[in-house]
């Protein structure tokens, strides 16, 4: 009897530990799980303020402490391939939509079912969209657009037309070159900024929405006849405008000291405009020759998650939070830059905000950027397409060809497996 009463109190006392180990256990696991509800967001430290302002909403919404790191973009979407899998990428991050498809395609980015037809249109959603699929919700939207100087001119020219006629003014000729003249003037060695007078007259950079690497359109017809128009311009300007380098800084020069008349260059530059105390307008890129539409780059930035999430649900909820109609105001208020979210983007226009209305309008007639990974090979192989063309080294359709044979060559060789 005494036997088994002790073997009853030990297996009594075995069960009773088993049963706190058990129970500690699960404390331990809600608690490790409380730690870890942490979503982790990444932006900029100019954009740190906007994060702040609406988390606190969202850490109460859905019980998780929002931990905001900064670090700038590029920065960033270089890390995560390494960052990933070792376990230090962040949930979430601002990414700009021309590297959203090759992120995608290595596998860095999560997917997103599915973006309201309310709030973005096609348009939007094919800038976060690679092979078919959604890696992203459209933050903001980007395009050149066309500046002028109210001091010298009463209104903005609506077509180059009339640009070419302001280019005559003897007011605007260049001092230190005789023959020259400032009067209208683009940075057209950059491709970014070249694209819009390319693509306006029929040349594209890839077929099918800008998915197709076999279909290159930057030798075609309409791509050469806008190389053609940017070599009669460059006849007029000094040849400082041909250093790909210091052209920009060129442009915003004369502009600021009066000597230009309009220019076309991205909504950034507004704030040197102002610091300058330059009297500007802005606009949408005035028409080009045949009643064409200047059509830039659409470009900007999406909200997208990592793959390497410890909240993958929680990253797809802020996704969504910060892409919606209220918090894409928000940030235009915060940062004026346009929303992608058409709701937040209408209420924006009604500020009548000159700039804001301009990149709004200049995004209809806008293509978007294509997101695949062979995009990264066309900036590569188009950095001399149109100096090459305009300063007479070669002929248009001959820097031209040049310039495609590169970009497929690039793409063969470095996508060859695929």
């Amino acid at each position: 009897m005494k036997k088994r009463l002790m073997l009853f109190t030990s297996l009594l006392l075995t069960f009773t530990l088993v049963l706190a180990g058990c129970s500690g256990g699960k404390t331990d696991d809600k608690k490790a799980a409380g730690d870890n509800k942490t979503l982790t967001v990444s932006v900029e430290e100019i954009y740190k303020p906007y994060v702040e302002s609406i988390k606190d909403k969202f850490e109460k919404d859905n019980d998780v402490k929002v931990k905001i790191v900064t670090k700038q973009m590029f920065d960033q979407l270089e890390a995560i391939p390494l960052d990933g899998p070792a376990g230090k990428a962040p949930d979430v991050t601002l990414g700009a939509y021309d590297r959203v498809g090759g992120l995608a395609q290595q596998g860095h980015l999560a997917e997103v079912k599915s973006l309201s037809s309310d709030d973005f249109s096609d348009k939007e959603k094919n800038l976060v969209t690679s092979e078919g699929k959604q890696y992203g919700v459209p933050a903001v939207i980007e395009t050149i657009v066309m500046y002028y100087n109210k001091d010298l001119i009463k209104e903005a020219p609506k077509t180059f037309a009339e640009l070419e006629k302001l280019a005559t003014d003897k007011k605007f000729d260049f001092a230190s070159e005789s023959g020259t003249n400032t009067a209208f003037l683009a940075k057209w060695t950059d491709f970014y900024y070249s694209y819009g007078l390319l693509a306006g007259n029929g040349g594209y950079v890839f077929g099918k929405d800008g998915t197709d690497v076999d279909d290159i359109g930057l030798n075609n017809a309409g791509a050469v006849k806008g190389v053609e128009y940017a070599k009669e311009w460059y006849k007029k300007w000094p040849k400082g405008m041909l250093d790909n380098k210091s052209a920009g800084d060129f442009v915003t020069k004369q502009f600021t000291e009066g000597k230009t008349a309009v220019v076309i260059d991205g909504p950034w530059q507004a704030a040197t405009y102002k610091k300058a105390k330059v009297n500007y307008g802005v606009t949408s890129i005035a028409k080009l020759p045949g009643d064409k539409d200047y059509s830039p780059f659409a470009g900007g930035k999406a909200w997208i998650a990592t793959s390497y999430s410890k909240n993958p649900d929680l990253a797809q909820k802020w996704l969504a939070y910060a892409g919606n109609a209220d918090n894409a105001f928000k940030f235009y208020e915060d940062t004026n830059e346009i929303p992608a979210n058409e709701t937040a983007r209408d209420k924006a226009a009604k500020t009548n905000d000159e700039l804001t209305n301009a990149v709004i309008d200049q995004f209809q007639t806008s293509t978007p950027t294509p997101t695949i990974p062979e995009m990264s090979e066309v900036w590569t192989g188009v950095e001399n397409l149109m100096f090459d063309a305009v300063s007479g080294k070669k002929e248009p359709q001959a820097s031209a060809d040049a310039a495609v044979k590169v970009i497929k060559t690039n793409i063969s060789e470095k996508y060859e497996s695929k």
